[in-house]
């Protein structure tokens, strides 16, 4: 019995071992920039952000959806702000996660960055921020 107990017992220190690792050891970091395009709160039990950015790398050709995922609430915070608008987002690879309940995705947005316009032409650019409330007509002679 005593034998059980303790086999028990390692193999929970190496299963809670290995996740610790593979949490805090990335695999690749990088930045993808675009539009994101949907945002949303996720799952079950284990509550995470989930999300889609747009890349378009030229006019006119097919749109590239990059999956994410967001666990910290500060960052998804600021996602939230920008959604609509063309960002970076700085993300994390972690491969090897023993289950999906530390988020659909293997990428793991860190940081967030809003961009500016993009140029289509002379003259002609897509708006990275929302557009300012009309100022109110002044009244009277």
């Amino acid at each position: 019995m005593k034998g059980v107990v303790i086999a028990v017992v390692v193999l929970v220190a190496l299963v809670v071992g290995y996740s610790t690792f593979v949490l805090k050891w990335s695999y690749s970091t990088g930045e993808r920039a675009g539009w994101v395009q949907k945002f949303s709160n996720k799952g079950w039990f284990c509550k995470t952000w989930e999300g889609e950015l747009a890349l378009v790398s030229l006019p006119g050709t097919a749109v590239e959806k990059f999956y994410f995922t967001v666990r910290e609430d500060d960052v998804a915070d600021k996602i939230n702000k920008v959604v609509g608008r063309r960002v970076s987002l700085h993300y994390e690879e972690k491969v090897g996660l023993p289950t999906s309940c530390f988020g659909e995705t293997r990428y793991f947005v860190t940081g967030v960055a809003e961009m500016p316009d993009i140029p289509l032409g002379p003259g002609v650019g897509l708006p990275s921020a929302r557009p300012a409330a009309p100022a109110s007509a002044a009244s009277g002679p």
